[in-house]
């Protein structure tokens, strides 16, 4: 364990079953909170607590999906039964939804904003009352520079990041009193199963992500860890 900098906290973690969810939720372990995996996919997530676990970390798994209040509200409840508290709230979980909007099915849209934008919504309509409980908390939105720039095919994922600035400001604004702290990230091209399928997008696939990540200030990809 690091400086425990995040000891006892309890921190809930959308999206964490791969990529840089599970970065986040291996990193807030080792910095001493209590982090629980969230995803759909049952067997990466036991996987990567029994990985946090093995390394004197505390984890749990939850499946839940997102775009649905119910579960999300049933995730936060969860959490709260099993560590006492909810303070630390990442809504991470995201997908693409690529094509343009001639051609985006009606179905495609409506996944996307309901993951993107509704889940992060619904996180945190459920989990700042648990963080009021706990004295305070904060809040860290995972946004994405889709939300400053559009891409080609890209415009369910750019209009759902897009609108987490102004949410996420609004949060600061509404909570700020009651001692939650939220900012809002804005990662550019990182390695994850996520731009590699972003990348089928575009007409020239197989070398657009390694044109991405050499134009960056520091000429590579972002890794999850980063």
């Amino acid at each position: 364990m690091m400086d425990a900098q995040l000891k006892n906290e309890v921190a809930i973690i959308t999206g964490s079953t791969s990529g840089m969810g599970a970065a986040i939720a291996r990193l807030f372990a080792r910095e001493g909170a209590r982090v629980v995996v969230n995803g759909l996919n049952e067997d990466r997530g036991n996987d990567i607590v029994a990985e946090i676990n093995g390394e004197d970390g505390e984890a749990i798994y939850l499946k839940a999906d997102v775009s649905k209040p119910e579960e999300v509200e049933t995730l936060v409840q969860k959490t709260a039964e099993t560590f006492g508290k909810v303070s630390v709230l990442v809504p991470n979980a995201g997908i693409l939804g690529n094509g343009s909007v001639s051609e985006l099915s009606l179905e495609t849209w409506q996944k996307t904003i309901g993951i993107n934008l509704n889940g992060v919504f619904y996180l945190c309509k459920y989990g700042i009352p648990e963080l009021i409980k706990s004295g305070g908390g904060s809040i860290v939105v995972n946004a994405s520079i889709a939300a400053y720039k559009g891409f080609p095919n890209h415009p369910a994922y750019c209009a759902s990041k897009g609108a987490l600035l102004p949410f996420a400001k609004n949060l600061a604004i509404d909570f700020s009193k009651d001692k939650i702290r939220v900012n809002c990230i804005c990662p550019g091209p990182v390695d994850t199963p996520l731009i590699w399928q972003s990348a089928q997008a575009f007409p020239n696939p197989d070398s657009v992500v390694q044109d991405v990540g050499e134009k960056t200030l520091v000429g590579r990809l972002g890794k999850p860890e980063d």
